[in-house]
Formats: structure tokens, sequence, C-alpha cells
């Protein structure tokens, strides 16, 4: 285990993420919460611990008792860097040969209403579903709606990811070069990531010529040649573990009148679903601001996913930009915008950004040039 002291936002940001939480129980009619390690107990109590065999919950009851942790003895040391002491919540700790779902059941009301993170493995959901006598439901729709607006300190987060993945992609001149392989083009990438203020990589999409058509194509020993069109899909987690993902799209060279005028094209798209944004419309309004001009342009086609994803302590997380979302759009989400075009075995591109919706329409948090840039 790391010895590594997360950071984390103030207490009282989390103090107030709390008081929201227990609001949203009631309106859900629910009596209890139990949030397990991952991303939505690292936004609640700025806790960063890893789900083991052994039990750490988190409980939450609608009643407004001080929530408690329930948790391993020896891993206590890891709840330090969390903001559980400073909020004085109440510590459970357990040691092997003690049933620690039993604590959990002993400290909730009898025929409490139960939700659980939906991360939680089954490893615990069982044993505890069993002390409940009853299938506990999933948190999700509590846990999203607190999520999915993000707070001045999470966009200020976002904003920190945002220019940190602007200056790798500021740097791609340097990588991105004829004869090298996509595999060492993406091992540059990674170390910048983590030099330009990144906690590591999370993922790194090199796809030059027909890899490029390939939306999650990662990276191969393909080398990249010259009037190669390559796709280039990057991202990870800045300090407290919040994600940036941004694709920008280069050639090497010049590229055919043909392939420029259909990333003049893309570029178009991607700046009608960004101006799109505003609160009240729908998510899948941005996603059709995108996907009509394509399909006005004849490539409706070759864009084969949705428009985007809500990003922060997960690289995708709610909302989604798709068709068929009738959600409204809020002050304070944050997702990308990323239509692109994918013509198998040839080329493909795409353009990605991070916005936040504002009072009047959308901050976007990567600021580098959107159309084609030549290497």
């Amino acid at each position: 285990m790391s010895s590594h002291t997360h950071a984390r936002f103030a207490a009282d940001v989390y103090g107030e993420r709390l008081e929201r939480a227990v609001a949203a129980m009631r309106t859900a009619s629910l009596d209890a919460l139990l949030i397990t390690p991952g991303p939505d107990l690292r936004y609640l109590i700025g806790s960063a611990a890893q789900s083991f065999e052994r039990l750490t919950c988190l409980v939450i009851t609608s009643d407004g008792a001080t929530p408690s942790v329930v948790v391993p003895k020896l891993e206590l040391p890891g709840l330090a860097d969390s903001a559980a002491g400073e909020l004085g919540l109440r510590i459970l700790d357990w040691v092997d040969g003690v049933d620690p779902y039993q604590i959990v059941k002993s400290s909730l009301h009898a025929g409490s209403r139960v939700a659980v993170a939906d991360a939680m493995p089954a490893l615990h959901l069982v044993p505890l579903a069993a002390a409940f006598t009853g299938l506990p439901t999933s948190a999700t729709p509590v846990l999203r709606e607190l999520r999915m607006i993000k707070d001045e300190a999470e966009i200020e987060a976002l904003r920190r990811a945002g220019a940190a993945i602007d200056r790798v992609h500021a740097r791609m001149g340097e990588f991105l070069q004829a004869g090298r392989t996509e595999a060492e083009v993406g091992a540059d990438i990674e170390a910048a990531l983590i030099e330009e203020g990144h906690l590591g990589a999370e993922f790194v999409i090199v796809g030059s010529g027909p890899h490029g058509a390939d939306p999650h194509h990662g990276v191969s020993d393909r080398r990249v040649e010259r009037g190669d069109v390559v796709v280039v899909d990057i991202g990870g987690p800045v300090e407290p573990g919040y994600f940036s993902d941004c694709t920008r799209t280069y050639s090497l060279g010049e590229p055919s009148p043909e392939i420029a005028g259909r990333l003049a094209e893309l570029e178009r798209a991607q700046a009608a679903a960004v101006a799109a944004v505003r609160p009240g419309v729908t998510a899948e309004s941005v996603d059709a601001a995108a996907r009509d001009l394509l399909t006005e342009a004849g490539v409706g086609d070759a864009f084969v996913h949705r428009t985007g994803h809500g990003i922060g302590l997960s690289v995708h997380e709610e909302p989604y930009i798709v068709a068929g979302n009738t959600l409204p759009l809020r002050p304070g989400m944050a997702f990308s915008i990323e239509p692109g075009i994918y013509f198998g075995g040839s080329w493909g591109a795409r353009i990605e950004d991070i916005v936040i919706v504002t009072e009047d329409g959308c901050e976007s948090v990567n600021n580098r040039p959107h159309g084609l840039t030549v290497l």
C-alpha cells in the first residue's frame, strides 16, 4: 500500500456535501447510504482509500446523526488523509474475527431503507444484503444528483486539469514525428502528462493513419508516416483526483484537400455543439447540434459515438451527451464535447474539449487550437 498522502479540499467542502447528501436522501425517501471506497467516497469525505476484502464503509443516515466510518483497524492510517477527523465523523474500527456487516447493521434503525454506492463490490454487497434481509437499492440517483453539479472547488480542479493537458498538446511537435512508433510517442506523452502536473496517465490514444478510425485504439508498433492524420486523445488525474480529457487531430505534412475539408466540417460541428450549451437545454440537443451538421455534410454515418460524457472524479460519469437523454443542463455540469469522424481502414479525426455549464453558456477548460495541426 502506498504511503502517499492524497491531497483533498478543505474539510468544510466535504461537510457541505454530506449535508446535501442527507437532504437528497430525504427527498428520495431513503434512510441510509452505504458508501465503500471509490469515487463516491472520495467525493463525500476526501478519502482515496482502496477497496479490499476487509470492509471500509461510510454510513450516512437521513435522521441527521453524525455519519460513521466502519473501517478495519489496520486501514485507519489511510483514513487520516480524509476529512473524517476534522468533520468529527464516528470511527467504528474493527479487527479480524469481528463481523463488520453487523457493525453496519447495528448503526442503522431496524427496517431502514438502504442504498449502496454503485461501485460496491459483490464481495461486500452480498453479506450486507444478508445482514439486512433485503436487497439494498442503488444510491446512484442520490449521488448522481450531487456529483453532476460541480462546486467551485471542483471547477477549479477541472480548470487546472484542462490547463495541464493543454500544455501536453502544445508539445506534440516534440513527440509526433515520422518514423517513430505510436508506442514511442505514447511513452513520451505519458512522461509529459506527469511533467505538466498530472499524477499519471489514465489513457493515451495515438491513432495514426488507419488506426485513427478506431475511436478506442490505444497505441501500437505502427510507425507514424508522412501524410498520416493522427488522433491524439489523452488524459489523467490532477490532485485531488479530477481528470483531464482532450483530443486533437494532427497531420504529418499538409493533408489532401478532401481530408482538410472533412476536418473543417468536424471543427464546425464541435464548435456548434459547444455553442449549443447553456442552462435549460437538453443533453441530447447538444449531441444533435454536432450530429446534424455532420449529417448535412454527408458524414453522419462516420460519427459512431455519443458527443460527450460527464467528467470529474471519474473519466466517464453523468451527464451523458447522447440522443435520448432529455436531462436539462444546469450550471456546474461538466462534460466533454467530442464529435469524431471515422473511415474504416483509412483515417479518422476527433476534436474534444471539456466544458463547464455557466449561467449563460459554457466555459471550455481546453483552449488549444481546434483545427488540424500540421506538424
